[in-house]
């Protein structure tokens, strides 16, 4: 008999800076390694998706950011089990260290013209699709 979890909620923050958002990638020895994605991890037991953004942002890029507004929540579902991915779009605080490469192997800033879904992790793709609908000024 198939148990059916339920998903794993998670956050994402699509940082964006003078036009471009950033992209982290992925580390190796973990799921979906070498693939880009908008940085951010797992909701924690008692957060809120807000508190939990700012806590990821902070141990994976060393960066305090502000919440622009919130973004899609992408139900996706992976072999190993199905996610919740809530998206929000930010962009650093001004007294912000710059984001450095804590856990993932490296970061780009990319602008419009320049994300494409190639290379990218799948429950990442309907934030991209969204981002390129409304993208920030």
């Amino acid at each position: 008999m198939n148990q059916k979890f339920a998903p794993v909620h998670v956050v994402c923050a699509v940082i964006q800076k003078e036009g471009k958002v950033l992209l982290a990638q992925r580390p190796e020895g973990k799921r979906l390694a070498g693939l880009w994605e908008f940085p951010g991890g797992k909701i924690e037991d008692g957060e809120t998706p807000e508190q939990a953004l700012h806590r990821e942002i902070w141990e994976e890029l060393g960066c305090q950011l502000q919440i622009i507004r919130s973004g899609p929540s992408v139900p996706w579902s992976y072999a190993w089990g199905d996610i919740v991915l809530h998206a929000f779009l930010c962009e650093m605080e001004v007294d912000s260290p710059q984001p450095d490469t804590r856990e993932h192997q490296a970061f780009k800033w990319l602008s419009r013209q320049e994300i494409t879904q190639d290379g990218l992790a799948p429950a990442d793709g309907p934030v991209v699709d969204w981002l390129l609908k409304d993208w920030p000024s």
